[in-house]
């Protein structure tokens, strides 16, 4: 069982993060495949006041075999020179992108079980690519995706799924539909069953205050919500809805609900990183392989001091292990090809998210 591990954005804590999960004594006689720029581990190990060796070896040499154990895939593109802690920059951002379709290709070509990645910062990864839109849409460019993932928050108590994600709030209502919240449904249903959780009970969030208060606040939780779940219910899913969003977390974390379906990106994620910042872990599912990262950001308010917390990158490095244990690859791996460290991506286009 081995992971791919790119290192994050080198202005905050994605160095001194990578450092530390391999310094972890529960990480030691687990594999990585650490990608990114040597230089910048060496950086994040000072960081953290950790030791430790790996292996390193060029990107054209991947193609011939990695060693047993753990290895450092390095793609020299980003010295510590070149960044400036606490900041975005685009050289960061070039790097961080480089070394995540690098991660990701690793696991399309079976060569790693699952991915993972230590924080990135979307406004670097901006500067030096554009049209970058989000982790999904990069994904789906890098894979040659036939059908886009989704993103899951994680905690032991509950997961949160989203029907939209990064679109702007005043968009939400008009892209909700009875078949987009359908199929968000059956998603969470397909992800959680994958993960050793059967027949998973789902709370589905409403949009508007008091579930629309009989169309006083709204008419999208009666006309489009609530005949999503009722079809859901018919096929067979445990799911209730459309809830209060005031208290559908409330009722998950007494045990009524495995999992929160909200309509938006915030309308979750405040409510999860209030019952655990320091633990919480962002799945992209929906790939072949799953996609780990800790669900907070790169911290450039401490970047380059050794204070990053742990927490959430250890609990993303066990549920990439445990996801890939129970879900192991199916049907042929894709070839690596002569440039597949340096390939470009495709231009992105906007999700119809």
């Amino acid at each position: 069982m081995r992971t791919a591990l790119a290192i994050g954005d080198a202005g905050g804590v994605g160095p001194e993060l990578a450092a530390k999960l391999l310094a972890h004594p529960e990480m030691q006689g687990r594999d990585f495949v650490v990608i990114g720029d040597a230089r910048l581990l060496e950086m994040g190990k000072t960081h953290a006041g950790v030791a430790f060796d790996l292996p390193v070896v060029a990107a054209s040499e991947v193609a011939r075999g990695l060693p047993a154990g753990r290895v450092m895939v390095d793609l020299a593109n980003c010295g510590p020179e070149a960044i400036t802690k606490g900041s975005s920059n685009p050289a960061a951002g070039a790097a961080s992108l480089q070394n995540f379709a690098a991660a990701l290709r690793l696991a399309q070509a079976g060569i790693a079980d699952a991915a993972m990645f230590t924080p990135f910062n979307k406004h670097s990864m901006r500067l030096a690519r554009p049209d970058y839109v989000d982790e999904i849409g990069f994904i789906d460019r890098v894979l040659g995706a036939t059908r886009s993932g989704r993103e899951f928050n994680v905690l032991e108590e509950v997961w949160n799924a989203r029907v939209t994600s990064h679109i702007p709030l005043r968009k939400v209502a008009d892209t909700l539909s009875v078949e987009r919240i359908l199929a968000s449904i059956k998603l969470t249903h397909e992800v959680m069953e994958g993960a050793g959780k059967p027949n998973p009970r789902i709370g589905v969030a409403a949009l508007n205050p008091h579930a629309g208060d009989g169309r006083n606040f709204g008419e999208e939780d009666d006309d489009i919500i609530e005949p999503a779940v009722r079809a859901a219910a018919a096929e067979g899913l445990a799911v209730k809805g459309p809830i209060p969003s005031d208290t559908v977390f409330v009722r998950a974390i007494r045990g009524e609900f495995d999992a929160v379906l909200t309509m938006y990106h915030d309308q979750g994620q405040i409510a999860m990183k209030l019952m655990g910042f320091d633990r919480g872990v962002t799945l992209i599912a929906g790939y072949g392989f799953p996609i780990c990262t800790p669900a907070h950001g790169t911290a450039y308010d401490i970047a380059g001091q050794g204070k990053a917390d742990l927490g959430a990158t250890l609990a993303a490095a066990r549920l990439a292990e445990s996801l890939a244990k129970l879900n192991p690859p199916r049907g042929a791996s894709v070839a690596l090809g002569a440039d597949w460290a340096t390939g470009a991506v495709e231009t992105e286009t906007a999700l119809a998210d």
